[in-house]
C-alpha cells in the first residue's frame, strides 16, 4: 500500500501551497511531518518564483498539535534526544517565523497546543469561523515551551497568561478579538478569501514586502530613540535606490502594470 506524504505541496502561480496531510490525525505533528514542513518552507524560500506561502490543513482540523503516539515515544527517549527532538520543532516553527518571504495561515479548523504555534509563527492568519483554538498543554502535564515566544507575540502576555495556564478551548471571534487571527469568515469562503490576501501580496513589489517583514521584525518593542530614527532612514534611502523602486513609481506615473505583477 503506498503510504501518503505527510504535507502536500502544490504551486498556484507565484503562491506556494503547504497542506498538512495527515487528515485521519487531524494533522498531528510527529517527525516526519516536522521534517517535511521545515523542508517545503525553506525550499520555498529559497525558490525565486515564490512570492507567498499559503499553509493550511487537509480534512476537518488545522493541526492538533503533536501526534500523542509520538510525544509517548518521546518521553521514553533520553534527555538528549528529547532535546534534539525538540530543536527539531522549534527550528521548523522558527524556519516560518523567519521566512523572507510571507507566510499565511489559512486556518480550515481546529487548532490545539503546536497548531496554535505554527499559526502564530505565520504572518497572516485567517480562519474558519467553526475553528476552535487551545493552547491544551497543561492538561496533559506538559508545557508550551517551543511555541510560546510566537503565541505570545501574536495574541498578547496577558491573554498568554490566561490561555497558557487553564488550557480553556476558545472561538473564532475570541481568537479575533485577542488578535490571533487577522479575519474570521464563513467556511465556503475562506479559500477565496485566503487567495485573496495571496493575490495582493503578490501584487506588491516582492523585495518591498520582504523589507517591510523584516521592519515590523526589526522594530517591534524597541525605543523609539535616535538609532531607530537613523535606521529607518537608511532603510528608505536604500529601497528608494533600487530597480524595483524605480520600477514602480515609474509604472504609477505611466498609468500600467509593474513588471513584478506579470505572471503573478
Amino acid at each position: 500500500m503506498t503510504m501518503q506524504a505527510p504535507l502536500d505541496v502544490a504551486r498556484d502561480g507565484a503562491i506556494a501551497r503547504l497542506t498538512l496531510n495527515r487528515p485521519d490525525m487531524r494533522n498531528a505533528f510527529d517527525e516526519e511531518l516536522i521534517a517535511s514542513l521545515t523542508d517545503a518552507v525553506r525550499a520555498a524560500a529559497d525558490d525565486a518564483q515564490v512570492r507567498v506561502l499559503l499553509l493550511t490543513g487537509a480534512g476537518k482540523a488545522f493541526c492538533a498539535g503533536g501526534d500523542l503516539n509520538w510525544m509517548r515515544k518521546m518521553a521514553t527517549l533520553t534527555d538528549a534526544a528529547n532535546r534534539e527532538d525538540a530543536g527539531r520543532l522549534a527550528g521548523m516553527l522558527h524556519a516560518i517565523w523567519s521566512c523572507p518571504k510571507p507566510v499565511v495561515a489559512s486556518v480550515n479548523g481546529d487548532a490545539y497546543a503546536g497548531g496554535m504555534g505554527l499559526l502564530s509563527a505565520c504572518d497572516i492568519a485567517i480562519a474558519a469561523d467553526h475553528a476552535h483554538f487551545c493552547l491544551s498543554e497543561t492538561r496533559l502535564g506538559l508545557l508550551p515551551a517551543t511555541i510560546s515566544p510566537y503565541v505570545i507575540r501574536a495574541m498578547g502576555e496577558r491573554a498568554a497568561n490566561r490561555y497558557f495556564l487553564t488550557a480553556e478551548r476558545f472561538d473564532a471571534a475570541t481568537a479575533l478579538r485577542l488578535g490571533l487571527v487577522h479575519q474570521v469568515v464563513p467556511p465556503e469562503r475562506l479559500a477565496e478569501e485566503t487567495v485573496a490576501v495571496c493575490r495582493a501580496l503578490c501584487a506588491n513589489g516582492p523585495g518591498a514586502v520582504q523589507a517591510s517583514k523584516r521592519l515590523v521584525r526589526d522594530f517591534a518593542g524597541r525605543p523609539i530613540d535616535a538609532a531607530l530614527i537613523a535606521d529607518t532612514v537608511e532603510r528608505i534611502a536604500a529601497i528608494r535606490s533600487t530597480g524595483e523602486a524605480r520600477e514602480g513609481v515609474a509604472a504609477f506615473l505611466e498609468k500600467r502594470e509593474p513588471s513584478w505583477r506579470e505572471g503573478a
